[in-house]
């Protein structure tokens, strides 16, 4: 059988999606990931350099994956938080890798800053406010759509209703907050 490298690598990806998802990455192990993803130690150095570069190369494939399904869209910033909400529901270790990101690496790289940058610029043209009230309506946008895995399950469900039933009024929620702060904020400029 003829080895496959990129099998591998999507298979390491996989592998070290889930270890660092579970321990970020000062808890991660690369001789965990190897195992898990049946490949040798070395090709995780082969491939990636080092675990701070395959915990990178984690995030920028997860970072797209989640673009692809929940695109920002610069004029339904409603619609893009409902989307986000679905994704992050859908699939939770998005968010935890997320949050281990930020405390283990609180600064951002230039390429997130230029991102944030352009996309907050294409909200402001849509919105026609501001670059800082564009990036405060990403920002709320973001926090709106992450508050249900934040939450401890006995605290968003206090009625205890079916989790079908909570989880749909809630994303109602988030889509409806997200609408009337934009505008909120928009009507005034």
């Amino acid at each position: 059988m003829a080895y496959d490298s990129a099998a591998t690598k999507a298979r390491l990806l996989d592998a070290a999606y889930d270890e660092f998802v579970r321990l970020g990455l000062a808890g991660a192990r690369v001789d965990r990931i190897a195992k898990a993803a049946s490949a040798n130690k070395q090709a995780i150095y082969l491939y990636f350099g080092s675990k701070e570069d395959l915990f990178d190369a984690v995030m920028t494939d997860r970072l797209r994956v989640l673009a692809d399904v929940a695109p920002i869209t610069a004029d339904d910033l409603p619609g893009y938080a409902g989307a986000l909400f679905d994704a992050l529901v859908a699939d939770p270790g998005l968010q935890r890798l997320s949050q281990w990101r930020a405390l283990e690496f609180p600064e951002a790289s230039e390429a997130e800053i230029e991102s944030h940058v352009a996309k907050a610029t294409e909200i402001a043209e849509s919105y026609g406010v501001g670059l800082t009230v564009a990036t405060d309506l990403m920002m709320i946008a973001l926090g709106a759509s992450m508050a249900w895995n934040a939450t401890a399950p006995r605290i968003r469900n206090p009625l205890d209703e079916s989790e079908d039933r909570r989880l749909a009024a809630h994303r109602h929620s988030v889509v409806t907050a997200v609408t009337a702060l934009t505008e909120a904020l928009t009507a005034h400029h």
